[in-house]
């Protein structure tokens, strides 16, 4: 059975003072939102959707609704620096200019993201990773960076993880324990993705993909 996970007040005194503003959800505009609406949906909707909330059957292409504008820059000049790679985005990122990387960020910034649910068997271990992490191997706690709510820090480039799709969220984990990924600054995501396991993995996808404000 899948739940939606509700954080409330409690969950807020899990806030650290690095991410206690990490309200600010992709709301910056960065570039034009209705020139970032053409371009999208000229290259992106075929894999993100339309309203940037992915594609039914497809969880492996993140949903980029509501995702912080800065994140979205961070990631498209990745690509196309080739300091990110993947089959299908890096030749999508290559011919944007720096105006069509902006406009982009600033419309799917400004989209509603849809949410998820969680797996209830899942939500124990999930929420322990969450927000105590493992300290016997090591594994920080997700909040520390994503904040109470998994909904990131625009300026830190901390994405918002809450709502995603929990098969999107597996997967990269594990290309950043299997060095498949690594574009992530000073190594930060590696190192934290090394120390779990699949079990862990798969709970903590789970349990942010239940999660909302």
């Amino acid at each position: 059975m899948k739940t939606l996970l509700f954080t409330g007040i409690l969950a807020a005194a899990f806030a650290t003072s690095a991410v206690a503003s990490s309200g600010d959800v992709a709301t910056t505009p960065v570039g034009d939102i209705e020139k970032g609406k053409e371009k999208v949906g000229q290259i992106c909707q075929a894999c993100h959707g339309a309203d940037g909330n992915g594609v039914p059957g497809q969880p492996v292409w993140p949903k980029l609704a509501g995702q912080h504008p800065e994140y979205i820059m961070k990631q498209l000049y990745n690509f196309k620096n080739n300091e990110r790679y993947n089959v299908q985005m890096t030749p999508m990122a290559m011919p944007l200019t720096d105006e069509d990387v902006h406009n982009v960020a600033a419309y799917l910034a400004s989209l509603e993201q849809s949410g998820g649910t969680a797996e209830a068997e899942l939500v124990q271990l999930g929420e322990s990773i969450f927000r105590a992490g493992n300290p016997k191997t090591g594994v920080p706690a997700c909040s520390g960076c994503h904040g109470p709510t998994g909904m990131g820090a625009n300026l830190s480039k901390f994405p918002r993880i809450s709502g995603q799709f929990s098969e999107y969220t597996a997967q990269t984990l594990k290309y950043f324990r299997d060095g498949e990924r690594a574009n992530d600054p000073n190594g930060m995501m590696r190192g934290v993705a090394a120390r779990m396991t699949d079990e862990e993995i798969a709970a903590v996808a789970s349990y942010v993909e239940g999660l909302t404000q």
